[in-house]
């Protein structure tokens, strides 16, 4: 739904921006999805008076004008049109001047003559004939005096004020629940109480014509479920012209291409009421009798497109004695349109069933403005003002001569819904402290009438039938940006768990990293025990195997999220993606061995299974499989290897307030590169693998790039984590380093010796570090240099050199004591 700013105007006094319109709207539950000035493409572009044509002299077809522009002296711009004469009011693009379509216009030389600009058609300045009918399509636009009743634009005027084009145009997505707000006059309504002005309502007033309407037309409902009212009304004499300018402007903000004053009238009556209307060559009628019913069978009907369409019984038609001349809602019949030789005309304004017209539509394959908007569920008690508005306009316009009377069949009319106002219940609802004054000063000028302690709703609001439709309307003028946060009443406060929070901290640690979190399914095939080398007896081939699955690519429940990751990880590299580190929180599903048991024995019969369990003081739940909570991490790229990935470990273990942990290298060799991997464990318990992926796996997976992996049992860190990070005051007394360079057999592990030297060193130790390795020939075959910093501090005072050295000389014996020698 569109609506231009200069016809809301007529309803409401506004004086603000398009800005702080469209926010305020939105603000209250208009919610304006953009907004745009037509005249944006159009810049000094003016009106300019023709005061003299000479022909050029240098060519046949090529005319010089003076042309004033309100400057103080006029311009000489060269032109080929021909339809111009001294006197004439034309747009001028001056020099520098930007037309639609990003079109620029300079001075120029036009065969030796200069040219100071440019006078404009219309599809220079983006019009057709049907925005000025009384133009010439291929030549400059002259503008009419009938366009301008009050009095010509004088020269100078800026072009897009003079052509109507100064309109800023909002465009709204309207929810299924609002369908008054498909008609300007009611997005009006909203603006006016929007910024707290009066809303300028307008009630049509058809002056007496002659004649009785009933001697014309006659209108029977033979489906009253699928048409809830007719209107009808004639008007004789009819006189098909060109609207006027007002009218064109308004059809033209709106997207509507204005064709005649009958037509326009139903177009602009559509639009200001959200009234389809429809107007019709009255001698089309065969007998002056229409009939509103059911298609019957076997009839069909041509549109006004020209299309012969069959129709089927449930679809609802307006017909005339002789046989279908319209379906309903959608379009009309070939000879229900207006004609030169139209004299007299019917207009008719209807209500039909939604749901009716949209299949119907549907079925036919023609959606249609009217289609789309009784589709959304319109008010029956709009057809007799629009229809009335529709006339009070044909008298405006002098379109034709008005029949007295209106044809107005309504068998069940729809009654205004009463809701009583209960302000501690809206008050409640809402979390606020409203008086019940407020909220009237609220309601009233939204169209809600108060009897007592009744809101009446009109019957354009059908939505609102209870407490919390009054509260929402208080709610969204209150504005919901200026309520209190409160919780709601009755209901426990949410807070996440331990384990949630741990959780997120976790997700949150290693995004810092740059590792991206993904999400897949809990099923896969078997296939990919064999893609990551998994042994044939291994005890996690032992799946779950899904009753019903989707395939044979999903038929179980993993009990590995590896194969899942890894799956990530090649879309990535078949993509040609140079990096990629990812990470998922993922649960395994573990078959428990009662699960085993029962398969083994095979029990059918479920009461007798249920019995047998619960005998062993068990339940069927405990048939469930055991589901352990995994976090995956897997990455390749430039910037991840071993270290890479076991420093994000490092650094996971820390944001879990995991302080010690030992690792220990995993020499299996299945889904890790035996000797690049290593198990971690805390307090002796194993939480996981760290490692780069084995090279087989990677080619199972068509990975040609080193994977890098990490497999952490989230559940165990959980368990295991530390408490919550304690301040630590800056040391107050000064450090005291040493450096150690040991000698050890080629296969021990620094991890070993870190241990060691953490066991032996004291509690004043605040750091130990691996700062170099070496192996060659100076440090002797089979052998390696490891060489650490030790860092210690004491917090009371400053430790001496006694100290420090008898706690080295303590390391040393231990190292000894394994065969670690210092490096001479």
């Amino acid at each position: 739904m569109v609506l231009p700013m200069n016809w809301a105007k007529e309803f409401a006094d506004l004086t603000c921006s398009a800005k702080e319109m469209a926010d305020r709207l939105t603000m209250t539950g208009s919610k304006v999805e953009c907004y745009e000035n037509a005249a944006d493409g159009v810049e000094n572009v003016v009106i300019g008076r023709i005061e003299s044509i000479v022909p050029h002299p240098d060519s046949d077809h090529m005319v010089i004008c003076q042309v004033e522009v309100g400057q103080s002296a006029p311009l000489q711009i060269v032109t080929g049109a021909a339809n111009l004469k001294v006197g004439d009011l034309v747009p001028v693009a001056l020099d520098g001047s930007k037309l639609p379509g990003g079109v620029e216009i300079k001075k120029g030389v036009l065969r030796g003559v200069e040219s100071c600009g440019m006078l404009c058609s219309l599809s220079e300045l983006g019009l057709t004939v049907h925005d000025f009918p009384y133009a010439i399509e291929n030549g400059i636009l002259v503008l009419d005096g009938r366009d301008y009743p009050d009095g010509m634009p004088a020269p100078g005027t800026p072009a897009v004020e003079a052509l109507g084009m100064d309109d800023v145009v909002f465009e709204f997505e309207i929810t299924p629940n609002r369908p008054d707000c498909l008609a300007v006059r009611e997005l009006g309504r909203e603006a006016a109480a929007t910024f707290g002005v009066p809303f300028k309502d307008h009630t049509p007033v058809v002056k007496p014509g002659h004649g009785n309407v009933n001697d014309l037309l006659k209108v029977d409902i033979e489906n009253s479920e699928l048409c809830m009212r007719y209107c009808g009304a004639v008007v004789e004499n009819v006189r098909v012209a060109p609207s006027p300018k007002w009218m064109r402007d308004r059809l033209r903000a709106c997207g509507v291409r204005p064709i005649n004053n009958l037509v326009d009238i139903t177009n602009y009556v559509m639009l200001e009421y959200g009234q389809p209307m429809h107007c019709f060559d009255h001698k089309y009628v065969n007998g002056q009798h229409i009939h509103v019913r059911n298609a019957k069978p076997g009839e069909h009907i041509v549109t006004l497109d020209g299309v012969d369409r069959p129709l089927s019984e449930e679809m609802l038609v307006i017909a005339d004695d002789a046989g279908p001349i319209g379906v309903a809602g959608v379009m009309g019949g070939e000879y229900s349109g207006t004609y030169e030789s139209t004299t007299t005309v019917v207009f008719e304004s209807a209500m039909f069933y939604g749901p009716s017209i949209r299949t119907t539509a549907k079925k036919l394959g023609l959606q249609t403005e009217a289609s789309a908007k009784y589709s959304k569920g319109l008010d029956p008690n709009t057809c007799a003002p629009a229809l009335a508005r529709a006339l009070e306009l044909v008298q405006l316009l002098d379109a034709g001569d008005v029949v007295d009377g209106v044809v107005d069949i309504y068998p069940a009319p729809r009654t205004e819904n009463r809701v009583p106002l209960r302000p501690e219940v809206i008050n409640r609802l809402l979390g606020t402290s409203l008086s019940r004054q407020e909220m009237v000063d609220i309601l009233l000028p939204l169209g809600f009438r108060l009897e007592g302690d009744v809101v009446v709703c009109p019957t354009l609001r059908n939505d609102v039938k209870r407490d919390c439709d009054l509260a929402e309307e208080v709610a969204r003028y209150v504005g919901y940006n200026m309520m209190p946060s409160t919780l709601m009443k009755g209901v426990a406060e949410a807070r996440p768990t331990p384990r949630q929070s741990f959780d997120e901290k976790l997700t949150r640690t290693l995004a810092g990293y740059g590792l991206w979190e993904c999400e897949n399914f809990s099923f896969y095939s078997a296939k990919c025990f064999d893609q990551i080398n998994l042994p044939a007896n291994d005890p996690l081939r032992n799946a779950v195997v899904i009753s019903n699955p989707l395939g044979e690519d999903t038929s179980i429940m993993r009990t590995t999220a590896l194969p899942s990751v890894m799956d990530v990880v090649a879309r990535n590299f078949s993509a040609r993606a140079a990096e990629c580190a990812v990470f998922e929180q993922a649960t395994e599903y573990l078959p428990s061995a009662l699960a085993d048991e029962v398969a083994d024995n095979d029990f059918n019969d479920y009461p007798a299974l249920c019995k047998k369990l619960a005998a062993e003081g068990k339940t069927p739940s405990d048939l469930l499989p055991t589901e352990v909570q995994k976090l995956i991490l897997a990455a390749y790229g430039p910037q991840w290897d071993y270290l890479a990935m076991k420093g994000a470990v490092e650094g996971l273990l820390a944001t879990a307030g995991i302080k010690d942990f030992t690792a220990k290298r995993n020499a299996e060799g299945t889904a890790f590169h035996p000797g690049r991997a290593a198990d971690l464990f805390v307090n002796g318990e194993k939480v996981g693998t760290v490692g780069e992926v084995h090279p087989t796996v990677c080619a199972n997976y068509g990975v040609k790039a080193r994977v890098v992996a990490a497999d952490l049992n989230l559940d165990k860190l959980f368990e295991l984590r530390g408490g919550e990070p304690q301040f630590a005051p800056l040391p107050k007394h000064p450090a005291t380093s040493r450096d150690l360079a040991l000698v050890a057999d080629e296969t021990a592990a620094a991890a070993d010796l870190a241990g060691c030297i953490k066991a032996n060193a004291g509690e004043n130790l605040e750091s130990l570090t691996l700062f170099d390795v070496y192996t060659g020939e100076k440090v002797g075959e089979g052998k390696k240099s490891l060489a650490y910093n030790l860092v210690f501090r004491a917090a009371d005072r400053t430790l001496t050199d006694a100290e420090v050295d008898e706690a080295i000389d303590r390391v040393l014996k231990a190292l000894g004591e394994m065969g670690v020698t210092l490096r001479s």
